[in-house]
């Protein structure tokens, strides 16, 4: 699938819920959503983009958490990334473990670093901290 064709198919998908859109270079492209919408998008992009999803990082930004979900179309050498903005104290999005398992453990680590929480994961354990960790103590939170 070519990059301009993508492009396009994100743009109407998202419609009034596409916040902001980024075209940094030939090989990058930033797409900021509603949290509402990325599960439609993200499955867009590893059912019919043929995109691989490669991790997702997320930063305390005081007001916000921020998640990029970063997808690669290995073939065209493009790499997406879907940014979703969660203001505080709301920080819950849906999880998307129903679409790729490999979400699994990256939703784990911004839930137990940063809090979100991710409706519908199936086990939101611990993965990096002690299992007597403080409850409500976010390591990579800012506040």
């Amino acid at each position: 699938m070519k990059r301009e064709t993508i492009i396009q198919n994100i743009k109407i998908r998202s419609g009034k819920d596409l916040l902001d859109f980024q075209d940094k270079s030939k090989n990058r492209i930033y797409f900021t959503v509603n949290k509402t919408i990325l599960p439609q998008i993200a499955k867009y992009l590893f059912n019919d983009a043929n995109a691989r999803f490669s991790t997702a990082s997320g930063v305390d930004t005081r007001k916000a958490v921020e998640i990029l979900y970063h997808f690669a179309v290995d073939d065209i050498g493009l790499f997406i990334s879907l940014r979703v903005i969660l203001e505080k104290p709301n920080l819950e999005i849906d999880s998307l473990l129903g679409l790729f398992k490999c979400a699994e453990w990256i939703e784990m680590e911004m839930h137990e670093m940063l809090g979100v929480n991710f409706k519908g994961h199936e086990d939101p354990k611990h993965l990096l901290l002690k299992d007597d960790w403080p409850k409500g103590n976010y390591p990579l939170r800012r506040d």
